[in-house]
């Protein structure tokens, strides 16, 4: 047996869903149990609506999205800016570009096939992590909750910024995204076919990592 066969496989776990519905938390927090690599896809598509807004270029400008894309560092992934509403936005329109996602693409398997730091599995959260960034992932959730619950935890989560959030606004931009995320020509948002759903509306960040380690168990994927 060659050392690529006998070398282990990292284990993947996809986590995805829509803006507020606890991902990004639910991620992190079992990325940290069992000691996993970390991250989130989002990020990158933050970054380049980051640049592309930075360069005063067109967001629906595909050349200008795709290079951005193309040029991406890991350090820009640390941009403070990129949580921005503003960066968001203009994050949902550079990924319905098909040459955007595909510039990515690779850049998520490498890390989910090699995690850095020698970590033995990686979680990635966002959008399309089970659908298509990793269609063989160990396991699979969808995260998800009802957009005006969503709405008023991003409201929430705003205002403990320091930020104004009008409800009204938050809501509708929130609605106008789900829409444009789930009607999209290229990597819908929309559960895998063998995901598992959980919907977060009644339930605190540590139910849902309860309900999530609980699946995970007994797929018997971790160990």
């Amino acid at each position: 047996m060659s050392a690529v066969a006998a070398e282990a496989r990292a284990v993947v776990i996809a986590v995805d869903g829509p803006a507020a519905a606890g991902k990004g938390t639910l991620a992190k927090k079992l990325a940290r149990h069992f000691g996993y690599a970390h991250l989130e896809t989002g990020l990158l598509y933050r970054a380049v609506g980051a640049k592309v807004l930075e360069n005063k270029e067109n967001l629906a400008e595909e050349l200008a999205a795709v290079r951005a894309a193309k040029h991406l560092k890991p350090q820009d992934l640390d941009n403070p800016g990129l949580r921005d509403d503003r960066v968001a936005e203009a994050a949902s329109k550079v990924a319905a570009i098909p040459g955007v996602r595909a510039a990515l693409l690779d850049f998520q398997r490498d890390f989910a096939r090699h995690p850095p730091g020698g970590a033995p599995g990686a979680v990635l959260d966002g959008r399309d992590v089970g659908t298509v960034v990793c269609p063989d992932a160990d396991v699979k959730l969808f995260i998800t909750a009802g957009v005006e619950v969503r709405a008023e935890r991003r409201v929430k989560e705003l205002r403990e910024r320091g930020l104004e959030a009008i409800h009204s606004r938050v809501l509708h931009e929130m609605q106008e995204r789900d829409a444009r995320d789930s009607k999209r020509a290229v990597a819908p948002l929309v559960p895998a076919k063998d995901s598992i759903v959980i919907d977060t509306g009644n339930l605190d960040a540590d139910g849902v990592f309860a309900r999530a380690l609980d699946i995970i168990k007994a797929r018997n994927r971790t160990g």
